[in-house]
């Protein structure tokens, strides 16, 4: 029997915080509310009737030991270029949202976010513009199978190389090279 696929098409987050939320996704992902009423809240970000929806109830609390608890530890949403996600961490640090930390994956550079629940939110761009070629990357470079995590990096340095003028392919190699190191090295939300 053949098998349908389907695809991903939204995420729902329980929260006690729907404000915070609301206003959070609408500024990091451009998120527009579809429906909100005092339970619940549906936001679309593109033509989908929704991408993101909240759920709040009495009796929700926060998770003192998240970081240690099964669960989800991040979504990811993608831009169609390098320079989109540079143009959009410029745009959201002048705004006051900081990437909790940055990697190079190899296959995609990533900017971690974190939302007003705790949760991790990745932004990122494929390296190769295609993902058939970072399939193949992902699934045959022994870069890769030796760092899968990736490579930290400090995104403000990188953002200014990148302004600069410096190509892409060669600031990626770079960064995966650990040029761009940030001066601490972050906690990704797991027990360390």
């Amino acid at each position: 029997m053949t098998m349908i696929r389907p695809v991903l098409h939204h995420v729902t987050i329980k929260t006690s915080r729907m404000d915070k939320m609301v206003e959070w996704y609408g500024a990091v992902v451009g998120a527009k509310v579809q429906f909100r009423d005092p339970g619940a809240c549906w936001m679309t970000n593109d033509d989908a009737n929704h991408r993101v929806a909240f759920l709040t109830v009495p009796g929700l609390s926060d998770d003192g030991e998240k970081v240690s608890h099964n669960g989800v530890h991040h979504f990811a949403f993608e831009y169609q270029s390098f320079d989109d996600l540079m143009s959009s961490f410029d745009r959201m640090r002048t705004a006051g949202i900081e990437p909790a930390f940055c990697l190079d994956h190899g296959l995609t550079i990533s900017l971690y976010y974190r939302d007003p629940e705790g949760n991790y939110v990745e932004l990122q761009s494929d390296n190769f513009a295609d993902w058939e070629k970072s399939s193949e990357f992902m699934r045959t470079s022994p870069d890769f199978a030796a760092n899968p995590i990736g490579t930290f990096f400090d995104p403000a340095r990188v953002y200014d190389a990148f302004k600069s003028g410096i190509d892409f392919k060669i600031l990626q190699a770079s960064i995966r090279a650990g040029q761009y190191v940030p001066s601490t090295i972050p906690n990704i939300g797991l027990p360390v």
